[in-house]
């Protein structure tokens, strides 16, 4: 009796339904297994500052396809997910509405309280971030889910920090840092963005005062130069000139008074800081407030350096009368006195740079700053330093970067060598586990050290340094020893209150999550196991990383760096670099942006099938994609586009056009709205997945209704008609296609290779082709054998990009057919999802009956073509006779059974001598002419015009080919086998203009 599925595809219920179940089974738990090749990917985790979007969509997709590809391949699979705690971009995000709901600080809460709420906040969004995942088909292993603030992960942060401070790698210093005054604490170079801003540009004028030492003599002189900042001024330490300069040259040395705070400072040459060419041809040095100033401080450091802010971006006392005063505040003020005091130049409105605080979106201050580094230079003893490390995995191969152009930024970064500075001032993430004294005087400093210095020393677990030109003594623990922690709290010493910087837990993830440095520590977490590094040391190093090009400098390469640090091996041979998916008006989808689309708005109206889908079908090597969407209403279902006033939770609410009724418009936002419904996003660029999945969903439908009588049996390939043969051959060169782009991670090309054999040439061209075969019994089992075999290929093709309905027509063919396959039956898997990954003979591929087919297509294309174009009625049967060689005619007359049906013709005739037939349709290609009569059917003045334009076209299109090869250097200089293409090209369009012109004759005489 025939299955019979139901009309339509319900991607809701096929969700829900085939969630369960795989979990329930345990398809996607890895154990060790000496037996099989492990393949691992570790997710990038996503921070828990909010929800995921689109972005994450196609990231996690695209690693999902991977590794349900390598399980059907029968590799260990395992996908290790998590998240991460990302802690200045969640510290803000809570800080940021504790404010907003009650107004307070994090000092009006302290600490304590404060990493409470986060972690509340954390378990919120870590819940919904996971529960994303799961609901776009993510095949992690689950039970391994980690964070990066948990016992496992904070215990590899302890033994990598330990292991770096006793190595000498990370010191105490102060230095030059971004730094966000809202959040007070420093970030990463690429944590800011530069952006275009409306500000000034000032020059003002200091008197130069002469030799140090010397009586001012004769009238007052005076150096000017100008600034984009003049409140930094309170800082200055010199001025600068080039040491080229003429005109200042007999000023170099000479003393200028800084008028704010009364300061003699030098002036000085540096040919590396001043230009003559820009403006005065002299600048004003601020050490503590500028890099490049810095750079110069760096090299003449007799010049000093003042600090002139507080963290929060008010002036502390090196400002003197502006003490207390806000940075932006002051710098009115200090503009004011120096008009005051007739040293104001002017002043040009202009755009400047600004650097923004990619968290806080506040302005970023050089602020001089002590922090903790990790130095990345080489060694002293000269073996590579960490930089160069990661630097060589790449070179030589061991890392490789898909698309291969992204190894550059990595390379360019880190061959700059920069320190990296791990501290940041905040007080979620993992506390730095250094204790520290600064001694208030020499004696007591050396004394303590003679004293203690040997007692640390024996400590296994026990590092220690100091500082001597600061007096201070830092001891790091590698785990907590509270006797000892006693001890130095007693003997003065406190524990930093900085933490580390989220990218140092991060750069651990790959080795971290497996549970190094072992041994396995007690998990939590019910329904999670905790990782024994022994026993998952075989799945490190991982195998491929699937992450975005913004964060191959903070991520990427520090992740190499540490793995060969901690293990002396790589974390992962391949990185594949995915494009973006944009919002609809070309800006990065972010969390903090609130411009993301939620996946889950794109599943609940088009099902995850096709979410996934369009993501797989954009991922190719070079262009990212812009996704415009439209707020769905909530009492319609109106589709209302989005506006950029729409992004950024700004719009609060719109009214819809038809219904009138109000909603919030689609977006990441935080909190329900109680007042008004609020819309799910929506987009037309899901509606090509969701036509696929239906198209599969109805070809299998019809299939299903014609298995009646199915029996299982072995199918002799050399024997089936060519109609089968074509459609294996296909199969095999499509599996074999679709692999080979899998393992180039070139994901585009598997989308559109798979929607091109089911859609055409299976449902479109063979499942018509079969429908005569399956009335007639003599040919009904070994048509079903065939249907069958290929599309449980099929399925296994789908199944990585589209698990869902491809589970679903997998249990709905095993109902019918749990026994098949080709060449030879088999008993079906139960799963789609454990199913073997599709191999075909390499003989299978027929290339001469591929051509055949691909001709044969052609002519049946282009009848439909011609019915269109004259707005002939599909039920109007054609006449058409097809001018060409004896064995093209042959290879038609053989299909001819197909031939009729597919292109609606009644009579048809293929030969070397046939007669074109008076007012007919043209149809000219290089192996043959057909000719579709149409008697009766068009308007023949009409179509004389339409000729004459086609000839014209195609005389331009030859001449154009005829003055390249006229060309002499085109000739001589192009590969020979170019040159010959456009002599074809040639023949080929002469032909057709000769066939053309006999259709135009024909309708004249006719």
């Amino acid at each position: 009796m025939a299955t019979e599925l139901p009309k339509a595809y319900d991607p809701k219920a096929a969700q829900e339904k085939w969630l369960t179940f795989w979990e329930q089974k345990g398809y996607f738990h890895s154990e060790p297994d000496p037996a099989k090749k492990p393949y691992t990917i570790v997710i990038p985790p996503p921070n828990v500052t909010g929800a995921l979007h689109m972005g994450h969509a196609l990231n996690n997709t695209l690693q999902d396809v991977l590794i349900r590809w390598r399980r059907m391949q029968g590799y260990n699979a395992l996908w290790m997910p998590g998240t991460d705690h990302a802690g200045i971009a969640t510290q803000a995000v809570v800080e940021r509405q504790l404010l907003q709901q009650e107004k307070k600080t994090r000092h009006d809460l302290g600490r304590d309280e404060l990493v409470k709420r986060i972690w509340q906040w954390k378990d919120q969004y870590e819940a919904r971030i996971l529960g994303q995942l799961r609901e776009i088909g993510a095949s992690c292993d689950w039970k391994r889910t980690r964070f990066t603030l948990d016992p496992v992960c904070a215990r590899a942060v302890r033994e990598t920090f330990f292991k770096m401070f006793r190595d000498g790698y990370i010191y105490r210093g102060k230095r030059l840092v971004n730094w966000d005054t809202h959040l007070q604490t420093s970030v990463a170079d690429d944590e800011t963005d530069t952006v275009p801003t409306k500000s000034g540009f000032w020059t003002f004028k200091y008197q130069v005062l002469g030799e140090p030492g010397a009586p001012a003599t004769g009238e007052p002189e005076f150096i000017s130069f100008s600034t984009t900042r003049p409140e930094t001024m309170l800082g200055d330490t010199a001025v600068c000139v080039h040491p080229s300069d003429e005109r200042y040259k007999a000023l170099i040395g000479k003393l200028v008074t800084q008028p704010h705070t009364g300061r003699k400072i030098p002036i000085i040459a540096d040919g590396q800081l001043a230009d003559p060419a820009l403006g005065t041809g002299c600048v004003k040095v601020t050490p503590a407030h500028d890099p490049n100033d810095y750079a110069c401080y760096q090299r003449h450091p007799e010049i000093g350096i003042i600090n002139i802010l507080n963290p929060d971006g008010t002036i502390n006392d090196a400002g003197g009368e502006y003490k207390g005063l806000d940075r932006y505040k002051a710098r009115e003020a200090v503009t004011k006195k120096m008009e005051d005091l007739g040293l104001y130049v002017g002043k040009e409105d202009r755009e400047v740079p600004l650097k923004i605080s990619d968290r806080s979106k506040t302005p970023i201050e050089p602020y001089l700053s002590d922090q903790w580094f990790v130095k990345m230079a080489d060694r002293n003893d000269g073996k590579p330093g960490l930089a160069q490390m990661a630097m060589d995995a790449v070179t030589d191969g061991r890392v490789k970067f898909f698309p291969e152009r992204y190894a550059t930024s990595y390379l360019d970064w880190l061959g700059e060598k920069r320190d990296w500075c791990i501290s940041r001032q905040l007080w979620w993430g993992h506390r730095i586990a250094v204790w520290s004294r600064t001694f208030a005087d020499q004696k007591t400093f050396e004394d303590t050290l003679a004293l203690e210095a040997g007692t640390w020393a024996s400590i296994p677990h026990v590092a220690w340094t100091a500082q001597d030109e600061t007096r201070t003594v830092h001891i790091c623990l590698a785990h907590d020893d509270q006797d000892l922690i006693a001890a130095l709290t007693a003997d003065g010493f406190a524990q930093s209150d900085d933490v580390l910087d989220t990218w140092f837990s991060s750069a651990l993830w790959p080795h971290s999550t497996l549970g190094w440095p072992g041994p396995s520590l007690p998990e939590a977490n019910p329904g999670r196991e905790a990782p024994d590094w022994d026993a998952l040391r075989s799945y490190y190093p991982t195998s491929t990383l699937v992450t975005s090009r913004d964060i191959i400098t903070l991520w990427v390469a520090r992740m190499v760096l540490t793995g060969l640090y901690n293990l002396n091996e790589i974390p992962f041979h391949h990185v594949y670099i995915t494009p973006k998916v944009l919002d609809g008006f070309g800006e990065t989808m972010s969390k903090t942006k609130g411009n993301g689309v939620d996946p889950l708005d794109i599943i609940d109206t088009y099902g995850t099938d096709a979410l996934r889908y369009y993501v797989t079908s954009i991922a190719g090597e070079t262009q990212d994609s812009k996704l415009p969407v439209s707020n769905q209403c909530p009492h319609c279902g109106e589709l209302i586009p989005q506006k950029q006033e729409h992004l950024g939770l700004r719009t609060k609410k719109l009214a819809c056009p038809k219904c009138k009724k109000e909603f919030r418009p689609g977006g990441p936002w935080p909190v329900e709205d109680t007042e008004r419904p609020t819309a799910k996003q929506a987009s037309d660029r899901f509606e090509q997945g969701r036509n696929f999945a239906n198209k599969m969903w109805n070809a299998t439908r019809f299939m299903l209704m014609n298995l009646d009588g199915y029996t299982p049996g072995p199918v002799d390939v050399a024997a089936l008609p060519t109609e089968d043969r074509w459609l294996l051959s296909r199969l095999a060169t499509t599996t074999k296609a679709v692999t080979a782009a899998l393992e180039a991670y070139r994901f585009s090309d598997v989308a559109r290779l798979v929607y091109d054999f089911v859609w055409s040439e299976f449902c479109d061209w063979y499942i018509e082709m079969s429908k005569g075969r399956l009335k007639v019994p003599a040919t009904r089992g070994p048509a079903q054998r065939v249907l069958t075999g290929v599309l449980d290929g099929i399925l296994r093709l789908v199944q990585p990009v589209m698990p869902f309905v491809a589970e679903s027509l997998w249990h709905a063919l095993g109902e019918v057919a749990p026994v098949r396959g080709l060449p030879s039956p088999a008993q079906a898997e139960e799963s789609v999802v454990i199913a073997k990954w599709p191999t075909y003979p390499e003989a299978w591929i027929d290339a001469p009956v591929e051509a055949r087919f691909a001709r044969m297509q052609d002519l049946v294309r282009s009848v439909r073509e011609v019915r269109n174009r004259y707005q002939v009625d599909d039920k109007t049967k054609l006449d058409v006779t097809v001018k060409c060689a004896d064995a093209v005619a042959a290879d038609f007359n053989a299909l001819a059974a197909f031939i009729g049906p597919l292109a609606g013709i009644a009579t048809f005739t293929a030969g070397p001598g046939v007669a074109k037939p008076k007012q007919a349709g043209g149809i000219v290609r290089p192996e043959f002419e057909a000719h579709v009569s149409l008697v009766g059917l068009i308007d023949p003045g009409a179509e004389m015009k339409r000729l004459e334009k086609q000839i014209a076209d195609k005389r331009k299109s030859l001449d154009g080919t005829r003055a390249k090869l006229s060309n002499e250097k085109f000739v001589a200089g192009a590969p020979p086998e170019v040159v010959q293409q456009q002599r074809e090209l040639v023949a080929d369009t002469e032909k057709q203009i000769a066939a053309l012109e006999e259709n135009l004759r024909d309708l004249q005489t006719a």
